[in-house]
Formats: C-alpha cells, structure tokens, sequence
C-alpha cells in the first residue's frame, strides 16, 4: 500500500524536477548580434541570400532568427546587415555555427551567390545575455 503512494510521488518530483531544468534551460538562451559589412554594390545579393536560403538553414541548425535591420544611416544602409540570432546556449552557439558552416546546402548557396565576386567583406559577432529587466529573455 504504501508503495502505491510512493511511485507517483517520485513520479511528480522527477517531473518537476525536468520542467525546473527546462526553465534552467531557457534562461541560459544567449544572443548573437551580427554584423555584415559588404563589398560595394553587393548588399541586395546578401539579402537576397538570407531572404530566400539562409533563414531556412539557419533553422535546422537550431538558430532562431530573432530579426534583420539595415542601417538608417545613410553610407552604411548601401553595405550593412544587422540581425540577431538566439541559440539555447554559447556551446550550442558554437556547435551549430560549426553544423551550419558545413552544411552542404550551405556550401552550395555561398558559392553560388558569390559567383560574381565575394559579398561580405567584414563579419562582426557579439554574444549577449539579456539584462535583468530586458523583455526579451
């Protein structure tokens, strides 16, 4: 009889258990903001290569597209991308960067885009964790 009891109890505190190492999870979710600086006149082929590839593979390396912008400035709005990606973590970040940097769909769309001269000139990647009143968590 009292064994009955038991094994839901144990039941419930590995459930709660799991659904408080989720949440532990999801707070460690990390920002990467990128910056693309282009070669001259190439900034509509890298959209172009996100718009209609790059968000899509993007995804099934677990990197989630949280938003793109070009610059209001007007020298940089001619060769500059920004946007932010989430990742569960900096060591997912790093694997996923490395599963996506070999993907061979990947490969293909690169080097197919670039068949008229390389687009990005400069890469910059910053790694951020929200601030304790940041809505976005």
């Amino acid at each position: 009889m009292r064994h009955a009891r038991i094994v839901p109890m144990i039941q419930r505190l590995l459930l709660c258990g799991l659904m408080l190492a989720g949440l532990g999870l999801a707070q460690n979710r990390v920002y990467e903001l990128r910056t693309y600086t282009c070669n001259e006149g190439k900034l509509e082929a890298l959209k172009a290569r996100f718009r209609d590839h790059t968000i899509e593979i993007f995804k099934r390396h677990n990197m989630e597209s949280i938003g793109y912008w070009i610059p209001q400035d007007p020298e940089k709005s001619k060769t500059t991308l920004i946007y932010i990606l989430a990742h569960p973590s900096r060591e997912a970040a790093r694997k996923n960067w490395s599963e996506f940097s070999a993907d061979p769909e990947w490969k293909k769309v690169a080097a197919e885009s670039e068949a008229n001269g390389k687009i990005v000139q400069k890469v910059e990647s910053v790694f951020m964790d929200p601030a304790d009143f940041s809505q976005l968590k």
